[in-house]
Parts: structure tokens; C-alpha cells; sequence
């Protein structure tokens, strides 16, 4: 796998001013896959939003690796739950407009 694309963590935590030990806590919880290529660890341009935002939670609003785990789960239900109304919303929707034909 090339290196190309991905954000290496030692890098990010410099600009983000934060230690390592806290993506690799966000690996241990599940959060965040990281990446081990040539003995330098990566992370995925995909997870920035999710690894930015846990990174406010942590140390603006000082929420423990627990409370983001627990957050970021919700998180996740919450966005399935919305994808399941949405199906729902749009096939009422197909189904009302052929109930008026």
C-alpha cells in the first residue's frame, strides 16, 4: 500500500499540537484504524473529520476516551437511524404518489 494518500500521525499531532498517545488511544478504543507502513504510522484521509472532532471533545471539552467512545457509538446509531427514516420517508413517498394514479 502506497503512502501517498495517507496523513502520517507523527505530522498531524505536531499541527494539532497534541501527544500520539492519544491516536493510539483512539486505536485501542476502536475509533480510528491506524495505518503501519516502513515503521511510521498513518491514518486515513477519511478519518480527519471524526479524528479533528474527537480531538475538540478530548481537549476543549475535556471528555475522557470513554466519554468519546460512548459519543462517537451514539453518533453512529444516530446516523443509521437516519438513514432507516429516510428509506421509509422515500418509499411512503413512491407509494403515495402511485396510490394517486
Amino acid at each position: 500500500m502506497s503512502n501517498k494518500n495517507l496523513i502520517q500521525i507523527k505530522q498531524f499531532c505536531l499541527y494539532h499540537e497534541i501527544e500520539n498517545t492519544f491516536i493510539t488511544e483512539l486505536n485501542n478504543y476502536g475509533l480510528v484504524e491506524i495505518i503501519v507502513l516502513d515503521k511510521d504510522e498513518y491514518l486515513h484521509p477519511e478519518q480527519l473529520p471524526t479524528v479533528e472532532k474527537m480531538i475538540r471533545l478530548h481537549y476543549d471539552l475535556k471528555i475522557n476516551l470513554e466519554g468519546i467512545d460512548a459519543i462517537a457509538n451514539l453518533l453512529n446509531k444516530i446516523e443509521v437511524l437516519q438513514q432507516s427514516l429516510n428509506a421509509a420517508q422515500n418509499r411512503l413517498r413512491f407509494f403515495e404518489q402511485h396510490q394517486i394514479e
